[in-house]
């Protein structure tokens, strides 16, 4: 068993979050979670924060320190999606992608590696997405986001590596959520036929696979792409 640890995952009260925040608290870390409304899962604290207002990621962030003690492992998963063909797809569109999944990443990870430098510890992980090195039609602004995170976290192992800070991008393919069940029966199909695994992963998957690398046992992993695909992404 690993010691204990302080963590902090942003967007934790649906999806992906949910789950990644659900398994931490099975090992027995300190959890807390970032939301816009709702709440985390049982076990977690939950802090009001937007990742594209800093102030509000300060305020989050003196909470969690005041609660549960120095952020030690951030996991960046807050994300959202406004697909649309490039055609058609608005300034706004593409803007306010960046700004929720690049530009928050950024603003939360410049508050959260604070007290990992002072620490000489920290596991930075990033949730990517499989579009991120695949490209998706539809999505320029999305996969956009999501492989500047692969240079992000590549960059913050240049910088903070010699500080015992890892930084690690997790690339999920498609899951099990919400989102992918709203999706008509037939282009689920579509999609699976894609996939060598044959299915959608359960969001479990994902979450064990960040929490390991949060673990001592990944402790010489950095700059590192992971993807929990089912095989769709290989070779990008």
């Amino acid at each position: 068993m690993n010691a204990p640890r302080t963590v902090l995952i942003t967007g934790g009260n649906r999806g992906i979050g949910r789950s990644i925040a659900e398994e931490f608290i099975a090992q027995g870390h300190r959890v807390a979670v970032t939301v816009r409304s709702g709440q985390g899962p049982a076990g977690a604290l939950s802090v009001v924060a937007d990742v594209t207002d800093p102030a509000s990621l300060d305020k989050a962030f003196a909470e969690v320190e005041e609660k549960l003690g120095a952020v030690e492992v951030l996991v960046a998963n807050a994300g959202i999606t406004r697909d649309t063909l490039l055609m058609r797809m608005t300034d706004e569109e593409f803007e306010d992608v960046i700004n929720t999944n690049l530009n928050g990443v950024f603003r939360v990870l410049r508050r959260a590696t604070k007290g990992m430098i002072k620490a000489k510890y920290g596991r930075v992980i990033l949730i990517g997405s499989v579009v991120g090195l695949l490209g998706s039609a539809g999505q320029v602004n999305y996969s956009a986001a999501k492989s500047a995170l692969v240079g992000m976290a590549r960059s913050i192992t240049r910088e903070l590596g010699a500080r015992g800070i890892t930084a690690n991008v997790v690339a999920p393919g498609f899951i099990d959520t919400d989102m992918t069940a709203a999706l008509p029966e037939a282009q689920q199909d579509e999609y699976k036929k894609k996939i060598p695994a044959g299915r959608f992963a359960q969001p479990e998957e994902v979450a064990k696979v960040v929490a390991w690398l949060a673990s001592d046992e990944a402790s010489y992993i950095s700059g590192a792409v992971i993807p929990v695909d089912g095989g769709l992404g290989m070779g990008h």
